[in-house]
């Protein structure tokens, strides 16, 4: 298996990219305990809960002392108080290509509510693309990759449904917040239909899911 996506949703995201590569942390150490003696690197995207867990990452640093964790600027004082060393962070620059041997990093960058970016990994015959967590993918190209693995949390249809219910209920419900900071299934789809090859495989991620 190529991937395995161990949660992504508002209650946590962690995505593991061919057993070595942990992208997002933002689920209970538990929840990484049959994986995380096989990592190589942790890649992470901002600083919300769900994809960022403070005491999750002190304890894979703990258990894990020479675990590498890669970020943006934004996110390195955070790592420093999670008590992960800082020799063990590599601060990305977005755009820049990183070579880790075994596989190349570039970060993307998105447009949340917070500082946030997204991960293009390079193998030597393998190509992912990971993005979630934004309002949108203009500009961003990734023609005929392997895997992507794209934010698809609403569609327009059931987002306008929903609002209609809820704005004279609650002015800051999900629905406007989302609208706003998230990534709907037509805009996802679009994407892939630009971008995907003949043998390229998708996972809708960060699906909205109604309490």
């Amino acid at each position: 298996m190529n991937y395995n996506i161990i949660s992504s949703c508002s209650k946590g995201n962690a995505t593991v990219i061919r057993d070595i590569i942990l992208i997002d942390c933002g689920v209970s150490f538990k929840q990484l305990i049959k994986v995380y003696n096989n990592l190589k690197i942790v890649l992470l995207t901002h600083i919300h809960r769900d994809h960022f867990n403070k005491s999750t990452i002190k304890k894979l640093a703990e258990e894990r002392p020479t675990l590498r964790f890669a970020c943006c600027k934004w996110l390195f004082e955070e790592l420093i108080k999670c008590g992960v060393d800082k020799r063990n962070i590599d601060v990305l620059e977005i755009g820049k290509k990183y070579d880790y041997k075994l596989f190349k990093i570039v970060s993307i960058k998105l447009y949340h509510d917070v500082p946030q970016c997204g991960y293009r990994i390079f193998f030597n015959d393998y190509k992912v693309i990971y993005a979630t967590d934004t309002r949108t993918l203009d500009g961003i190209s990734a023609k005929n990759y392997d895997l992507y693995l794209i934010e698809a949390n609403y569609t327009k249809e059931d987002m306008e449904e929903r609002i209609k219910i809820k704005q004279e209920q609650y002015k800051y419900a999900y629905e406007f917040r989302a609208k706003e900071n998230h990534l709907s299934k037509e805009e996802t789809d679009k994407f892939l239909i630009e971008n995907m090859g003949e043998n390229s495989r998708y996972v809708y991620m960060h699906q909205h899911i109604e309490k």
